[in-house]
């Protein structure tokens, strides 16, 4: 039997050598998981990262399944959805599973990118892996959009219709840019049809790209870790970081129990609250979309909810467009807007710890108010100008504040 098994073996062996020669595989999964050293300190803060990527599957994977029996037809499209939830075998799972993963989507991206400003993980040599980051919010955002004009219901619709009516404050070319975005005079069936491709096609391969150059950008310069210690500086006879441990296979079971207790959360929602108490699907959206009927209140999905606050902070159109296209776009920003020697929160002054509580309460009431058909102006202005302050002063106090000395070594 071992004569046998040795011609097999050495098979086996030569096709793998074959292929590794070729594609390298065996240095890719080197460079990438057995030998790249990550700080021995992640803490819980650390798993969504892996879970946005695990969400990111889901959406694919279901997104390819619903593709299979949706129409991109204004006639048709809200009929297919239907037909998806009632008559395909496990159809209204995979619709809920893409519904539900949609807001689970950016609830782990907003807590990685919360991470990311609680430890500094922004700040050099990581600039580009932020920038990066940021571009991949900017993308997830549109590609969401155009999902929830997808199933054509009345939220869909109309606000579709509110979205796009916000191009029309460019100066000159407001109404052409809008016609031009509709493909049409009107939202109809042409802007049913490049929505859909722009949300199966084009923009996925988009987010898949900088999500391969976030991960790469991530890898070429090591993980920040909550002490903000540059592991790299202390290292055995042999290279190894002495604070690092490879991520296969410590960071890879750790991250396997946390998408566990994630899919625990996530099957408890899409089973028994796929609405979300009206947060995650609009009860609205049940309704086929009809252009003769307004809704009484046409707010965004929750994850939008705190920009579209700001874009009514002001009576002037074009300003409101501005200050919520800035409160995105001033994220790019922020590793040049620090001036703080330190990385981590832990080692800084309480001028960082008020500021930082002080925006994640911000984002939460105006993402409140966002919601509210009868939000009261002067609190969102309120809320608009601490958002603002948030970065535009983050020079001055990061520059002044008094810091504690950061250890040599990580602390666990």
């Amino acid at each position: 039997m071992a004569k046998s098994a040795n011609p097999v073996a050495r098979s086996v062996n030569a096709v793998d050598e074959w292929v590794n020669e070729r594609a390298g595989v065996k240095d890719f999964y080197k460079k990438h998981l057995s030998e790249y050293w990550a700080p021995k300190n992640f803490n819980i803060w650390y798993f969504f990262g892996s879970l946005s990527m695990l969400v990111l599957v889901n959406q694919l994977l279901t997104g390819i399944f619903l593709t299979m029996h949706y129409k991109p037809d204004a006639e048709l499209a809200f009929a297919s959805v239907e037909y998806i939830m009632r008559d395909v075998e496990w159809g209204w799972l995979i619709r809920y599973m893409h519904s539900t993963g949609a807001s689970l989507f950016f609830v782990v991206v907003y807590l990685h990118m919360f991470r990311a400003l609680l430890y500094g993980s922004y700040k050099k040599p990581r600039e580009l892996v932020w920038i990066l980051g940021v571009a991949i919010f900017l993308v997830l955002m549109a590609i969401s959009f155009m999902g929830y004009v997808l199933p054509w219901g009345q939220m869909s619709f109309w606000g579709a219709q509110v979205i796009i009516s916000l191009f029309g404050a460019v100066p000159v070319i407001g109404p052409d840019l809008i016609e031009w975005i509709r493909g049409d005079f009107l939202v109809a069936d042409a802007t049913l049809t490049r929505f859909f491709a722009l949300h199966v096609v084009a923009l996925p391969m988009v987010l898949l790209l900088l999500v391969v150059l976030h991960l790469a950008a991530l890898h070429e310069v090591g993980s920040n870790n909550p002490d903000g210690v540059d592991i790299k500086a202390k290292k055995d006879a042999n290279g190894k970081p002495l604070d690092g441990v490879a991520f296969h296979p410590y960071y890879t079971i750790k991250d396997i129990f946390g998408a566990g207790v994630f899919l625990l959360i996530a099957a408890f929602i899409v089973f028994f609250w796929p609405e979300g108490g009206g947060y995650f699907l609009k009860p609205d959206n049940f309704v086929e979309a009809d252009p003769l009927v307004t809704p009484e209140h046409i707010p965004p999905v929750w994850y939008f909810t705190a920009f579209y606050a700001i874009l009514q902070a002001v009576p002037n159109k074009l300003a409101g467009v501005i200050l919520m296209g800035g409160a995105v776009l001033i994220l790019f920003l922020v590793p040049w807007l620090d001036r703080s020697p330190v990385r981590s929160i832990r080692y800084r002054g309480w001028p960082s710890k008020i500021a930082l509580t002080l925006f994640v309460i911000t984002f939460i009431r105006l993402s409140m108010l966002g919601v509210s058909a009868d939000a009261n102006i002067m609190e969102i202005r309120f809320w608009s100008i601490l958002y603002f302050a948030f970065f535009l002063l983050m020079p001055v106090w990061t520059s002044l504040e008094s810091t504690k000395p950061v250890p040599e070594r990580v602390t666990t």
